[in-house]
């Protein structure tokens, strides 16, 4: 296990200022920070630290480089079309848990979202507690383009956006832009970019006047009283998504894209 502030840290930098407010960059921005295994591991292991960390007060999630997040990292997509079912349940449940436990963070997680996000970036988004977006960043659940589904982020999408909301952008692949994205309550606000570390200051400021011990109760009930998303559900989408991923849709969408061609059905 790493230590939180080690520079042990392959795939994401981690700082902390004097006040206890832990920056987390994703940090692969030659990929546009998409979600590989190893992002996603460390991803879960930060979590455990973070969730243990007294000092830590509040989290800013954000990405390094041009984008917040691009989605899937394509060659672990790749991977999982030559796989068999089980490891394919293997590697979604890693997806799954980890976006779970920053779900279930007991520390206010404040989104920092520039670029883009896209699939699985859209998801980070959706289980930060508030998500601050420039007004050029751009948005997508892309899955279904590439014949996927949006499987493990589903049931933190559903959970901030509603379903009605949700079946706007959910199927479609359509790109959107930063103020549909808030209109959807996928973001908290929108700014400029000259306005954006001002923005996330004043959504970590009021964590730093409240007990901490009370905000992570806060947030633990307000958990437990909206949509459950409990084992059963994790396991659900994790199906779904499994099943999906033994289409012939599912193979000939990742080799179009690989090889940027048009997908049979475009």
């Amino acid at each position: 296990m790493k230590s939180l502030l080690s520079n042990e840290w392959q795939t994401l930098l981690i700082s902390r200022d004097g006040r206890g407010v832990l920056g987390v960059q994703l940090n692969c921005p030659d990929k546009r920070n998409a979600l590989s295994a190893a992002m996603i591991d460390e991803m879960t292991e930060l979590a455990t630290l973070v969730a243990d960390c007294q000092v830590t007060r509040a989290v800013v999630l954000s990405g390094h480089g041009k984008v917040f997040c691009a989605g899937g990292d394509l060659n672990w997509m790749k991977a999982q079309i030559n796989a068999d079912r089980a490891t394919r349940i293997i590697e979604a449940t890693k997806l799954a848990m980890m976006l779970y436990r920053w779900n279930s963070l007991p520390k206010p997680v404040i989104g920092a979202i520039h670029g883009g996000a896209y699939g699985g970036g859209a998801g980070l988004c959706c289980v930060c507690d508030v998500a601050v977006a420039t007004d050029e960043t751009t948005f997508g659940f892309t899955e279904t383009k590439l014949g996927l589904i949006p499987g493990t982020i589903s049931p933190y999408v559903i959970a901030r956006l509603g379903e009605a909301h949700a079946r706007r952008v959910f199927m479609s692949a359509r790109v959107f832009g930063a103020q549909e994205a808030k209109t959807l309550g996928l973001v908290a606000s929108v700014v400029t970019a000259a306005e954006f570390d001002e923005a996330i200051e004043r959504e970590v400021l009021p964590y730093l006047s409240a007990a901490p011990l009370a905000v992570a109760e806060s947030k633990k009930l307000a958990r437990s009283l909206g949509p459950t998303i409990d084992q059963d559900t994790i396991d659900q989408s994790i199906r779904h998504l499994a099943d999906v991923w033994e289409t012939k849709e599912a193979a000939a969408g990742i080799d179009a894209f690989l090889n940027r061609t048009q997908p049979p059905w475009s």
